[in-house]
Order: structure tokens, then sequence, then C-alpha cells
């Protein structure tokens, strides 16, 4: 059985010690491929070296919207495109608008997350895309902006009625731990909705492990809970789920 976690943090402080068997215990558990996300400058350019160091490994490169204030993007414009020319950079995320803890910086957020869409499609890769009390002005950018590039909404919290116009808009989505928690009964209904060819897999690691894990580090292992409950949301076997999410990763990602 093969799995890919679609969005982790493995370049996070938390895995400095121990990353090479963060990296064998998700070979262990039939995760082949992981896709590292960055957030601004400084990890981007690690999680470019983390892909060039690990085969399972893959990069994306850009500017979080909680982090719009670490790198003036247009000053870093080259910065950031000679990391996403590499070979195993498959996206620019995670991009997007959070307007859960502030929304001082939204005006900012907005001209960014529309400048690396823009940046993206120069450069024909998806996006990744994080959207938190935002889902509104999200849209709106997205269908003013559209990627040409089937791309992702990760960690996705929306509606089903949201997710039908993402779906219109070239967009599948990612779920993570989320899904295996008693109170993600909106979430869970989604994933019931939702054609199981528009799902993928993440963990978000180190953040949102799931049951039964829930309180410690999470790491891509993990996945492996996520394809269990998105399979008995959706009455499929695991091997199902991993199967078609897989391929779903793969495609859009083209890895």
């Amino acid at each position: 059985m093969e799995l890919v976690d679609s969005h982790g943090h493995i370049l996070d402080k938390c895995f400095e010690n121990d990353l090479n068997d963060v990296v064998k215990r998700a070979k262990e558990n039939g995760v082949n491929k992981i896709i590292c996300s960055a957030y601004n400058l400084f990890s981007s350019k690690r999680a470019v070296e983390l892909s060039r160091q690990f085969a399972e490994v893959y990069s994306t490169v850009g500017l979080h919207p909680e982090n719009v204030l670490d790198d003036d993007f247009e000053n870093s414009f080259d910065k950031f495109a000679n990391l996403a020319k590499d070979e195993k950079c498959v996206a620019i995320g995670e991009i997007g608008l959070d307007y859960h803890f502030t929304t001082e910086t939204k005006d900012l957020q907005k001209l960014i997350f529309d400048r690396q869409i823009s940046f993206a499609n120069e450069l024909n890769l998806p996006v990744v895309v994080h959207s938190r009390d935002a889902m509104g002005d999200t849209i709106e950018i997205l269908q003013n902006n559209t990627p040409k590039r089937e791309s992702l909404l990760h960690c996705y919290g929306g509606s089903i009625e949201s997710a039908k116009i993402l779906i219109k808009l070239g967009f599948s989505f990612s779920f993570g731990g989320v899904v295996t928690f008693k109170n993600a009964k909106n979430v869970v209904e989604v994933v019931r909705q939702l054609p199981v060819e528009k799902i993928l897999l993440e963990t978000d690691c180190p953040y949102m492990t799931p049951v039964p894990f829930r309180g410690q580090r999470n790491e891509p292992k993990n996945v492996v809970y996520v394809a269990d409950a998105i399979a008995r949301i959706k009455g499929m076997t695991i091997e199902e789920v991993a199967k078609i999410t897989t391929e779903n990763a793969k495609r859009v990602f083209g890895i």
C-alpha cells in the first residue's frame, strides 16, 4: 500500500534530531512521498535542501499569510524564483489568507497571495492554498486570478458549497488528522460528499496529530490513520483510498 503525505513541515525544528528516523518510519508505513511545505524564504531554502537530501521528499516554496512580514516578496522575488526552479520543487505554497489571529495584515496578505498565484502561473506550477476564516476573500482572489495548473486547498475546513466553487476553479482538497476528531462533523460531512478523486491525504506535521496520538508530535507515518478515517467515512477500503489519493497527489504535483 502506497501513501503520500501531501503537506507536512518536516523542516520544523522538532525534527532536527531524528529526521532520518522520521523518514524511515514513514517508508515503513507505506508513505513513500512527502511534500515538505514552506512558509517563508528561510523555510523555502530548507525545504529544497531536504528534497535534495531525501529521495522521498519534495518541496514547495512560498510565503504563508501569517509570515507576510517576514520577507519583502517583491524584493526577494529572484530568490524565491531560483528555489522554485529546483527540479524537486512541485508547487508554490503554502500561500493564501489567514484572518484567524489578526486582520491587520489583511490587505498585504491579499496582495501577496495574488502575486504568488501569478508567480506560480509564470512557472507553470500548482499552488498550495491555506485559508482560515477567509474563504470568501480566498475564492474571490482565485476567481480573479485562477491557477493554470490543478491546485490544492490544504487542510480544507470550508463548506461543501465553497468546495464546489473551488472544484470548478481546478482545485482538489487535502485532509489531515482533523478527520479523526470527534468534533469534526462538518469536515467529515464534506469528505463524505466530495468525490474521492478530489481528495488528498496530509499530516500538516508536526501539527494536527490524529487520534490515537493526539497531544504527541505528528509525523508523516501517521497519514495512514487519515487514510483509514476517510475510508470509513466513504465506505471504502483503506487500500482503495490509498490507491486513489496517491494517484491524486501524483497528478496534482506532477510526481
